[in-house]
């Protein structure tokens, strides 16, 4: 067994304090809520913490260093995904479900009866009763951890069932609600957790990500991936594996062209053709995934970029005391809002995308023209 003594959750101290502080208590809590932007590490902090609280070789030093033992059964297990007291539950389990029914939705949310089948336990909409998994004995006899990911996507249903095993849980049983939309999240369900706040990682700690991380990506596409990043590593990821760089190659020039009130008539198109093509990849990695979440994954990807876009602009015109143009790109940026909301309200995506584009031009458009 090897020990490391630093925390391999790079960026977050103050997460990793609230958390390393829950072990000096008699009775470390039992349910979380780990909320911030997507991609700066709190999965991860929940698997560590899993790592720290099922490995009987832990010791003292290793929940002072946030830093569960490597080189054990436990660790071996964990790190394949595969640990029987460790379970994640994500909106793509429903494609391998027991329910013919959870197997045909579009894991667009978390359905009550996802959470019925991998956590709580009850009788689902087909009439099947459950076991309940959080009241098992672990199998390793230590304890049980649950992740439940994007826990912003629980059905009102699944949250309100929720609430009675955040309240009451088994004894060594550990539930970590991962969110970047803590919102969403009903005011009884963060009442009954403890919260930690994740950041965007600060630039030292993204360059230190960037140089220790072997994402095979140089020069000036590394150098834009940080950027659209936002302190976000694994936005630097997605971007990379989906080529988002070259999306923005394709892209600026035309967002330039809104910008002065000009239509590109061919932006929309090539837009849609770049979320398609995005959740074909997403697909073909993974054969159970939904083509509605990942088309949705595809469009947030866009709304992204032109919000990288944007930004630039607004900085340049706060720096120039530009009024006119601060109030454009406001406008612009309500574009994309209102863009978003078509997306989710299931509006077709050419049809969203046009008038995306319309109204960010007629937004950008002089004065006498609007």
């Amino acid at each position: 067994m090897t020990l490391s003594l630093h925390s391999p959750l790079l960026g977050q101290p103050k997460a990793i304090s609230a958390l390393t502080r829950a072990f000096a208590t008699e009775r470390v809590h039992h349910a979380w809520i780990l909320h911030g932007p997507m991609g700066v590490g709190k999965s991860f902090a929940a698997r560590l913490f899993a790592g720290l609280v099922l490995d009987p070789a832990t010791t003292t030093a290793n929940i002072a260093a946030f830093a569960p033992p490597t080189g054990t059964e436990d660790a071996a297990l964990l790190g394949a995904g595969s640990h029987p007291d460790c379970v994640v539950i994500r909106k793509e389990l429903a494609s391998v479900s027991q329910s013919r029914e959870l197997r045909d939705k579009k894991q667009l949310n978390i359905p009550v009866d996802l959470l019925r089948e991998t956590l709580i336990g009850g009788v689902d909409g087909e009439g099947r009763m459950l076991d309940s998994a959080v009241h098992r004995t672990p199998a390793r006899g230590r304890a049980k951890v649950f992740v439940i990911d994007e826990a912003e996507l629980l059905e009102s249903e699944a949250q309100n069932v929720l609430l009675k095993t955040l309240e009451e849980p088994p004894l060594g049983t550990y539930l970590f609600l991962v969110t970047s939309r803590e919102d969403r999240l009903l005011p009884t369900i963060r009442s009954r957790c403890h919260r930690v706040a994740f950041g965007p990682l600060a630039p030292h700690a993204m360059q230190q990500w960037s140089d220790e991380y072997d994402w095979q990506v140089d020069g000036a596409e590394r150098a834009w991936l940080l950027q659209f990043a936002q302190g976000s590593p694994g936005l630097a990821l997605l971007g990379s594996t989906f080529g988002l760089y070259q999306w923005w190659q394709s892209l600026h020039g035309q967002f330039k062209q809104l910008d002065q009130g000009h239509f590109p008539p061919s932006l929309a198109e090539e837009m849609v053709k770049c979320a398609e093509e995005y959740a074909e990849k997403v697909i073909k990695d993974n054969e159970g995934a939904s083509k509605d979440a990942a088309n949705r994954q595809g469009v947030s990807m866009l709304v992204r970029l032109a919000g990288l876009h944007l930004r630039q602009r607004l900085t340049n015109a706060a720096a120039a005391n530009d009024r006119q143009a601060l109030d454009d790109i406001q406008r612009a940026i309500r574009t994309l809002d209102t863009f978003e909301e078509a997306v989710r309200a299931n509006v077709n995506l050419k049809l969203a995308m046009s008038s995306l584009v319309a109204a960010w031009s007629q937004a950008c458009a002089p004065l006498a023209t609007r």
